[in-house]
């Protein structure tokens, strides 16, 4: 049975693995819209976020429906978006 992610917002670029994936699982996206099916390409743990379509490098990402990061490479549909390849601008904000 395929693992889950959750989409929080319409509008966000991730979603929130519920378990572990391995790269070429199938993760269903829930939370927002239609449940859809996408390829994971890499190995991930759960709790980590999930690109639910591809983002450019220098891109902002949206979670909870606010920018969280940016991304410092492209990242595809699929790919596992976390500190290798974007960086948090949430706190910055704030400081």
């Amino acid at each position: 049975m395929p693992v889950t992610a959750i989409l929080i917002r319409a509008q966000d670029h991730v979603a929130t693995l519920t378990g572990p994936v391995a790269a070429g699982d199938a993760v269903l996206i829930t939370g927002q819209g239609k449940t859809r099916k996408i390829i994971a390409r890499n190995d991930m743990p759960a709790g980590h976020k999930l690109a639910i379509r591809p983002i450019q490098e220098h891109e902002q990402i949206l979670k909870y429906g606010e920018v969280i990061g940016e991304a410092t490479a492209d990242i595809a549909e699929g790919g596992h978006v976390h500190t290798h390849n974007c960086w948090g601008v949430k706190a910055r904000r704030h400081s």
